[in-house]
């Protein structure tokens, strides 16, 4: 069981904060909710502050969060008024045959095992998951600089989506690839409409990301 001292983790980089809402960024891992390993999560990490969290980020990727501060915000940002729109980075091991192409898929997550398959048929437990991705780069090895866009919010799905195309995600052995280190995904850029009628936007410092992807990516 893995219990990383609070006290040791340096605060997460807040974004925006009022009275509804908290913007951050989720370090790797860090669970994005409270869990019975007893790893640091980041309910943890902003308390004293109290805070619902209203979607999910993998343990291992960082990026973009926002959290409600009262229940009334919750109930907003998990409603369609709050239209939240989530964009990630992805680096990929090999190059997609499209430069752009939208994914649908029947996925399973298998608790026990805590992973995600792509099956053929609906049955209990299977939920259907779309996104939108598009080539950004070709990089050094094979590789590819994909950004994607979410349209479900399913566990592990760019994850999964992508290594059933044979893309899996840098250092995500789970999912099939052979390189090690960090996964190669960020939640890179988060859209919203506050409580009040405002739309948000957020992304992640560029000073957060790889020195090969701020390069890349500055260039694209």
């Amino acid at each position: 069981m893995r219990t990383d001292p609070v006290e040791h983790r340096t605060p997460p980089l807040t974004l925006f904060e009022d009275d509804a809402l908290l913007v951050c960024v989720k370090p790797r891992g860090v669970l994005a909710a409270a869990d019975a390993s007893g790893a640091v999560s980041m309910a943890a990490l902003l308390a004293p502050r109290a805070v619902y969290p209203v979607h999910r980020l993998d343990r291992d990727v960082t990026g973009v969060m926002v959290f409600a501060k009262t229940k009334a915000a919750a109930a907003w940002l998990s409603g369609e008024k709050a239209a939240l729109q989530k964009d990630y980075l992805a680096v990929t091991e090999g190059v997609p045959p499209q430069s752009e192409a939208e994914l649908t898929d029947l996925l399973f997550h298998d608790r026990m095992r805590n992973k995600t398959y792509v099956v053929k048929r609906r049955r209990a437990g299977v939920k259907e998951a779309r996104l939108v991705y598009r080539l950004l780069a070709a990089l050094p090895g094979g590789r590819s600089l994909l950004r994607v866009r979410l349209f479900t919010g399913r566990t592990h799905q760019i994850r999964v989506q992508l290594a059933s195309r044979g893309l899996p995600l840098c250092g995500d052995r789970k999912y099939g690839a052979e390189s090690g280190g960090d996964i190669g995904l960020f939640a890179w850029r988060l859209s919203f409409c506050h409580p009040d009628g405002t739309e948000l936007c957020f992304t992640l410092p560029e000073a957060l990301l790889p020195e090969e992807l701020r390069a890349t990516f500055l260039a694209n």
